[in-house]
């Protein structure tokens, strides 16, 4: 039986019932965000930019933490949303607070609130809101991925030629040789998918994976952060999540792609492909 369609009967109540109250503390952070929503904010120098991030990142922190903590006292809790690499042995609590902040202060509507339980390195649950449509996406291991109680499913693509694809910059300030990497990538799938879509954040691109609205996603680098949720996303979909080169996807690996089954090869061949 693949894990897409082992029966919740599988899991312990404890995890269904802590996705449940993850999702109230998303919603409820979200919420917070969207009162500060709707103004171009303005900044000159990258100081001002960064106090500006960490002031929804604040806001939206400030309700999550202790209520998480609350829920497992004894979850490690990742400080940085853009570190990356393996998390010590145990339980950890994985959050973007404001996953697509500079999208939040430029008024754009593509951005969410992440909050992910990863136990020995492998996502157990996550839970997806986006504030401005009230949409909740939400991921449990063994139990599938759902919008609003909706089950997801991956799409049935078998055409790369006839995919809509999609990638994300991980982060500012990229090293340059994967700022090189990502410009080949993108144009080697100008040439072999249909349409490719470049925005941030990683996250809601692999949302519409997970849902069949998109066929693949891939990312260079990257952090546990913006891709963890999406990939618990869409394995629990019936989606394939490795490396770009087809290989095991873990935190530690240098590159990510997500893409419904009857693409993925040909889109790990793409990507692979070396200029």
């Amino acid at each position: 039986m693949s894990r897409t369609h082992q029966t919740a009967a599988t899991l312990t109540t404890s995890d269904a019932d802590l996705l449940a109250q993850t999702v109230g503390a998303v919603r409820t952070a979200g919420s917070a965000l969207r009162e500060r929503f709707g103004e171009v904010v303005r900044y000159d120098t990258r100081q001002e930019l960064t106090r500006a991030l960490a002031v929804n990142d604040d806001t939206a922190l400030g309700i999550l933490r202790p209520r998480l903590t609350r829920l497992r006292p004894n979850a490690g809790w990742v400080e940085d949303e853009l570190d990356g690499g393996a998390l010590p042995s145990g339980e950890w609590w994985v959050v973007d607070p404001a996953e697509g902040n500079v999208n939040h202060l430029h008024a754009l509507p593509e951005w969410a609130v992440t909050a992910t339980l990863v136990r020995e390195n492998e996502p157990v649950l996550t839970a997806v809101h986006l504030p401005l449509t009230g949409e909740t996406y939400t991921a449990l291991s063994g139990a599938g991925a759902h919008l609003d109680g909706r089950p997801l499913h991956v799409s049935q693509a078998a055409h790369l030629d006839l995919s809509i694809v999609a990638t994300s910059q991980a982060r500012p300030d990229e090293d340059e040789d994967v700022v090189r990497r990502v410009g080949a990538s993108i144009t080697a799938m100008l040439f072999d998918a249909l349409v490719v879509r470049t925005a941030v954040p990683a996250t809601l691109h692999l949302a519409n994976v997970a849902s069949g609205r998109a066929d693949a996603f891939w990312q260079f680098a990257g952090a546990r952060a913006d891709l963890l949720p999406g990939a618990l996303l869409v394995r629990e979909a019936g989606g394939r999540v490795s490396d770009v080169e087809g290989r095991p996807w873990t935190p530690q690996s240098d590159s990510f792609l997500a893409a419904a089954p009857g693409v993925h090869a040909q889109a790990a061949a793409t990507l692979s492909r070396r200029p």
